[in-house]
């Protein structure tokens, strides 16, 4: 009888102990927070090819910035990111003017980099096909933080068969009160994680909302990029 007892004791030790070590397990928050950062390749697109769509150029930017995974489903998770996302477009312009009563042209030519400097918070619904594979969609909100316009321009002027030729650069703010300061846009993407720390993610977001406060042409025009960074999540 005392070896029974005393065997019932060591069992009821055992399970006591077990449960013990797990119970830090079970209640370990599955939460986790991380960085990011990358390069974007980013244009402004035009809703009236009139306007010379086909000038804006991709221009290359950074993001960089933390996020945090809060899983709520077996493979589904919701992830806020904070980052500081650089926008913008590269754009080419050309103009002429002519009067058909004197000869007189003149042509005009632009070339500029215009950089958008954005803090964005996105909000992407993540489903996972793969334990490491994930594909994502939501919104994402942006706050303009300010801009530089920079490039150069040409200046042909032709009249009584003798063309002068001026040209020059420039390097200057963007008037913040012609822009909005709230951007919208939605993004789709996807990720790969090699361990359960360090992952590579790529992502497309279409801007919704018009770039300018007041546009009396009738022709929208929003940020769009794509960015191809990679990420790491602290255990």
């Amino acid at each position: 009888m005392k070896k029974i007892f005393l065997g019932f004791a060591l069992v009821g030790s055992l399970v006591m102990n077990a449960q013990e070590k797990e119970q830090p397990v079970s209640s370990k928050s599955p939460v986790r927070f991380g960085v990011k950062a990358g390069f974007n390749a980013s244009t402004l697109s035009n809703s009236n090819r009139e306007y010379g769509d086909n000038n804006e150029k991709i221009k290359l930017g950074s993001h960089v910035g933390i996020f945090v995974n809060i899983p709520v489903a077996e493979k589904f998770s919701i992830q806020p990111e904070l980052l500081f996302s650089q926008m913008g477009s590269k754009t080419e312009e050309k103009y002429v003017y002519p009067s058909g009563l004197d000869g007189h042209m003149i042509r005009q030519e632009f070339s500029y980099t215009t950089n958008l400097n954005y803090l964005t918070l996105p909000v992407m619904v993540q489903y996972n096909i793969l334990p490491q594979l994930y594909v994502e969609a939501g919104p994402e909100f942006g706050y303009l933080l300010g801009g530089k316009s920079k490039g150069d321009q040409k200046t042909e002027n032709t009249f009584g068969g003798t063309t002068t030729v001026s040209s020059g650069s420039f390097s200057n703010k963007i008037p913040m009160e012609l822009y909005k300061r709230f951007n919208f846009g939605i993004g789709i993407g996807a990720g790969y994680y090699f361990t359960q720390n360090f992952g590579v993610t790529a992502r497309f977001t279409a801007g919704i909302t018009d770039l300018f406060k007041n546009n009396d042409y009738n022709n929208k025009v929003r940020n769009n990029a794509l960015q191809i960074g990679v990420a790491y999540k602290f255990k």
